[in-house]
């Protein structure tokens, strides 16, 4: 099956986040980009037991860096990064089959060079809010199922 999205964790930091992810991307049928430096080993207990027992139903790709990972997947796609400094909601695109949803580090999300070579977008969150961002797996669930909605596949 063709993967309806790629999700791609640019140096994830955070063991059950991504393992959290990798379990979304097991249910949804989404290929799984991994973009090394990994804040972890990707034998880590945490990140085993967030993602159970689905990591063999899992389309994971590890990358050595970003310039792999464009070079991997091309351009002839579009390519949406989430980050609490953009200022387009998620809400406005259009997703398509075969989009690429990139998320950064959990601690300093995208940097602002790979934010300049792709679209940024934000989950919005109210304005007085007293958090600064939402959690990295939380934001990967409601993006996804918004574009998998978009694309009648939920």
């Amino acid at each position: 099956m063709k993967s309806p999205l790629h999700i791609v964790l640019v140096e994830p930091e955070i063991p059950p986040n991504t393992g959290n992810i990798a379990r979304l991307c097991g249910c949804t049928g989404c290929a799984l980009h991994l973009v090394h430096p990994l804040g972890f080993s990707v034998d880590d207990r945490s990140l085993k037991r967030a993602g159970l027992d689905y990591w063999q139903y899992l389309d994971v790709t590890h990358y050595e860096n970003w310039l792999q990972l464009r070079t991997s997947l091309g351009d002839q796609r579009n390519w949406y990064g989430l980050s609490s400094k953009a200022s387009t909601s998620f809400w406005e695109p259009h997703y398509q089959q075969g989009d690429v949803l990139v998320f950064g580090p959990e601690t300093r999300g995208l940097s602002a060079s790979i934010l300049s070579e792709i679209k940024p977008v934000t989950v919005p969150m109210r304005k007085d809010a007293p958090v600064r961002s939402l959690n990295l797996s939380t934001t990967c669930g409601i993006a996804v199922f918004e574009a998998l909605r978009q694309l009648n596949i939920t």
